[in-house]
């Protein structure tokens, strides 16, 4: 009877190779893994920048289009993963930001300055085709804006030499030195502010002063002053159809809040 001796150390050597074999392609596949999100990484980044760029270029547009001026847009769009939403052509959030907005008022020669414009828009449809070509409708369906205009700008409008602008306890304070019977004085007041067609109502209902002398001529000649005071400021056209639904004192000029829906936000629309 013959005997055959298995080949262990055959078996005990190709054990190791075959590991050995399946750890390298098992750290390829890792490698690999990794090239391919960062690839997708860039991709994302690179198309993030494209389309901020083209619909900022399409809003620069379409501001110059409404007789507005203002500094090229800072165009900010949010959501992840961003690729997806290029492919798709809707956005979830674009936000944008407008300095130095100037824009005459209607029927007047005056000038609204807005320093800053932040602009939210969301649920925003923009075909990748439309950025591509600039052919087409970029399309937000709800946009909400924030701005300030200036003190410097609703004091020329008011047109009283001297008259200095400025929040004071949330509201709207005055104060203009005066002549009053050779003497001079420095009227203090506040003003009530509302919203109405556009317009910002500035009612400047009572003015006081130190030392003002208490006699019917005087209070007549300072009433005269509070109604020069008081005006309606008729607001440019704002980009987007935004209408002004809130305004407010703040620090630095009259907080205007406005919203619009459904708002092409460039100009081929």
């Amino acid at each position: 009877m013959t005997v055959y001796e298995q080949p262990t150390e055959q078996y005990e050597v190709e054990r190791p190779r075959r590991r050995r074999r399946g750890r390298a392609l098992l750290i390829t596949l890792l490698v690999l893994l990794i090239i391919l999100g960062v690839l997708v990484v860039v991709a994302d980044r690179v198309a993030h920048g494209y389309a901020e760029n083209r619909i900022g270029t399409e809003i620069d547009n379409q501001i110059s289009t409404q007789g507005l001026s203002a500094e090229p847009a800072e165009v900010s769009v949010g959501g992840v993963p961003f690729l997806t939403q290029v492919l798709a052509g809707r956005y979830d959030q674009i936000s944008v930001v407008l300095r130095e907005v100037q824009g005459p008022v209607p029927g007047a020669a005056d000038v609204v300055r807005i320093p800053t414009l932040d602009i939210d828009a969301t649920g925003v449809t923009a075909p990748l085709d439309t950025l591509r070509t600039g052919q087409g409708e970029i399309v937000a369906s709800d946009v909400a804006g924030v701005g300030t205009i200036d003190y410097a700008s609703l004091a020329a409008m008011i047109g009283q030499e001297g008259i200095t602008l400025a929040e004071r306890d949330g509201k709207l304070g005055a104060t203009l030195p005066v002549e009053v019977l050779g003497q001079r004085f420095e009227l203090n007041g506040t003003a009530n502010i509302a919203v109405q067609d556009n317009q910002v109502q500035v009612r400047f209902d009572t003015l006081t002063a130190d030392g003002l002398p208490d006699n019917p001529l005087v209070q007549n000649l300072i009433s005269g002053y509070a109604e020069q005071l008081s005006l309606n400021v008729a607001l440019p056209a704002l980009p987007f159809g935004l209408q002004v639904t809130e305004i407010k004192p703040a620090a630095e000029g009259l907080q205007v809040t406005a919203n619009a829906k459904d708002v092409p936000l460039n100009q081929g629309a």
